[in-house]
């Protein structure tokens, strides 16, 4: 017997859905863009390129809108406004904020949580296995939330922005 998947309590949910989705989505294309942007090919960003794209996560009943563009020859995610909330993207991908965290951290399959129902695509396709192979293809450095913590943020922060001491 396999065990219900973990989700949002549904208050969780009924606040989050109350949030405006533009600055969602541009704190997410903002991660996108440290995570992946440099490491797509060209061949890739020029099949994302004028495709619309949308991440649902159910539970919480929020969704990142954003696309693919080529400034200058500088591929980058943005974040789109979507004009109506049933505004249909070229490929949406749909799952549970723990499904999600579970495929950020590599420690579940996308294909054994989309033959198990709890990851959906829909719309394109080809769009939808491009994604899945690029993003299988690319050796990314694996989600540890606890990376997250305020004191290693401000840590980071600090090291980064605090010049260090003066020697002699």
């Amino acid at each position: 017997m396999q065990a219900t998947p973990l989700r949002l309590p549904k208050p969780v949910g009924d606040a989050l859905s109350a949030l405006p989705a533009y600055p969602g989505s541009l704190l997410f294309v903002t991660a996108l863009n440290l995570a992946l942007a440099k490491q797509l090919g060209d061949d890739v960003g020029d099949m994302l390129k004028g495709k619309s794209l949308r991440l649902c996560v159910t539970d919480a009943r929020v969704a990142f809108d954003f696309a693919w563009v080529n400034d200058r020859g500088v591929g980058r995610f943005v974040a789109r406004h979507a004009s109506r909330p049933d505004e249909t993207s070229d490929l949406t991908i749909s799952a549970s904020a723990h499904d999600l965290v579970l495929l950020a951290r590599r420690k579940e399959d996308p294909d054994t949580l989309f033959f198990s129902r709890r990851l959906a695509m829909e719309g394109d396709t080809e769009l939808g296995l491009l994604v899945k192979n690029t993003l299988d293809a690319i050796e990314l450095p694996v989600f540890d939330p606890q990376q997250l913590t305020p004191a290693k943020v401000l840590g980071r922060l600090r090291a980064r922005w605090v010049p260090a001491p003066r020697r002699g």
